[in-house]
């Protein structure tokens, strides 16, 4: 696949970006568009593997190898260098139905396991995958797809991220009639309130996807909470299937003294008040604006608090990961084709370094309390350092360090520890039930639930995850919906 050779042939090269003192003014997307024949080099780098691991989507060392979509990389890829677009776009949604989505959020997993990653850099096959669903936006080969008949079967979605979305898109397909239903006021979800605009901009990006998929006859019901403002009881009732796509949304707390106090977020929060405030051009609920702010959470959402942070003029901030910093390379207990697991400074940090001269990351380090002024409001965390040690299990647990404590000034703390599972006032009434770990139970294999007519899929299924495996689940349980329904008609 590509040309021969091309791996050696042709560095790779990364989209440019827009400078950080330029892009921190405002909150637009900030990569710059490489030129055709660039992405056609890039292309070629593929390597003809005779056993390429980017697409497979298996499991190597407690971790996915390669794209759990199993994207047609190698394919797609030779498309390019060989200048098919509109083929390259065919194979593409082959198995993705919102690249676009994909191309700008997906930590590449695909790209940790490129075989021309093991001893030199990987295939840019994140940026090939943007290009080739902008394209085809651009010459207009995306058009509404409206099913020519309809099973007269009903399905309810409940919810509008990546998952309920792509089980909408599939059911629909199918001819079903399909209405999805959205709590918030703008469908999306995760997509729409859970990433900021920067990373996925929200009418140019999430929007459009969206009225596609209206004008392919699904229906979006907003500002509608399945649990409050209608029963779930009442849903199976009115529909032949419910799905229940309600995400993983319950955050994990932080339990030391001091929690109380004003001026304490989840970051979720935040980052949704932040894009209601961009999207009605009004200034937002919560604002890290002349304040020293500590994020709690050294992940994905941590970095995203940290670059609304610096773009809401921040005083300064301070970014803290209970973690040690990783490496800079593998090492010999995480081989190729694993996901690499090694440190990285991705746009937050890039940002902040910048501006405030070093990483706002501090590593192996864990909040004892949260220090009050005098009107009840946060003014420092106190901190500790942390080691790793094993327990009588043989697990790594943290344990403090002796005489390390110190004090960080806040004026806002954010809580970025990631999520325990999803809120469930919206199915409990009916029975359906869940696991220890929070997420809504289902056998082995399958997106039913105890309950006849209602399945899952998603993060409410497996857990806090990534929005392509979201996207592949939602896929594959409305597979298992579509053959549901067909049973019945």
């Amino acid at each position: 696949m590509g040309e021969r050779g091309g791996f050696l042939k042709y560095k790779r090269i990364v989209p440019s970006q827009i400078c950080v003192s330029e892009r921190i003014a405002y909150w637009d997307e900030f990569a710059i568009r490489q030129p055709e024949e660039e992405i056609k080099s890039q292309a070629a780098r593929c390597m003809e593997c005779g056993t390429p691991f980017c697409h497979t989507g298996d499991y190597i060392g407690n971790a996915i190898s390669g794209c759990p979509a199993n994207n047609l990389i190698p394919e797609w890829n030779d498309l390019i260098y060989r200048g098919l677009w509109k083929e390259a776009y065919e194979r593409l949604i082959k198995k993705t139905d919102f690249p676009e989505f994909t191309g700008r959020v997906c930590p590449a997993l695909c790209e940790g396991s490129c075989t021309a990653g093991l001893y030199n850099d990987p295939v840019t096959i994140k940026n090939i995958e943007k290009e080739i669903i902008e394209r085809a936006f651009e010459n207009g080969w995306i058009k509404p797809q409206i099913p020519r008949s309809r099973t007269g079967k009903k399905a309810a979605v409940v919810g509008s991220g990546p998952a309920g979305l792509a089980l909408a898109y599939k059911l629909n397909r199918e001819g079903h009639h399909v209405s999805v239903f959205e709590r918030d006021d703008r469908p999306g979800g995760l997509l729409m309130y859970g990433i900021p605009n920067m990373k996925l901009d929200k009418k140019k990006v999430v929007m459009r996807r969206v009225d596609l998929l209206a004008a392919e006859g699904i229906e979006f019901v907003l500002n509608t909470d399945v649990g409050k403002d209608i029963g779930l009881d009442d849903m199976i009732k009115e529909y032949d299937a419910v799905a229940l796509c309600t995400g993983s949304t319950v955050p994990r707390d932080l339990n030391v003294s001091g929690r109380e106090l004003d001026g304490i977020y989840f970051a979720v929060d935040y980052l949704k008040q932040s894009t209601r405030g961009i999207l009605s051009h009004k200034k937002p609920g919560i604002s890290a604006k002349d304040k020293d702010v500590v994020i709690i959470g050294g992940g994905d959402t941590g970095t995203d608090c940290v670059a609304t942070g610096i773009r809401q003029r921040a005083k300064s901030v301070t970014q803290l990961e209970i973690m040690p910093r990783p490496f800079p390379f593998r090492q010999i207990d995480n081989p190729w084709p694993e996901w690499p697991k090694i440190e990285k400074v991705d746009y937050g940090q890039e940002e902040a370094i910048s501006l405030y001269g070093e990483d706002p990351r501090k590593y192996l380090t864990t909040v004892t309390s949260i220090i009050p002024d005098q009107n009840g409001h946060v003014r420092a965390v106190q901190t500790a350092d942390v080691s790793w040690i094993k327990d009588g299990s043989g697990r790594r647990v943290p344990a403090l360090v002796k005489d390390s404590e110190s004090v960080i000034r806040a004026d806002m703390v954010l809580i970025a520890m990631g999520f325990t599972g999803t809120e469930d006032y919206c199915f409990t009434e009916v029975g359906v039930k869940k696991e220890t770990r929070g997420s809504i139970y289902t056998d082995p294999g399958s997106f039913s639930t105890n309950i006849d007519k209602v399945f899952t899929a998603g993060d409410a299924r497996r857990g806090q995850s990534l929005v392509i495996w979201a996207m592949s689940e939602g896929k594959r349980a409305a597979d298992e919906i579509n053959q549901y329904l067909i049973r019945s008609i």
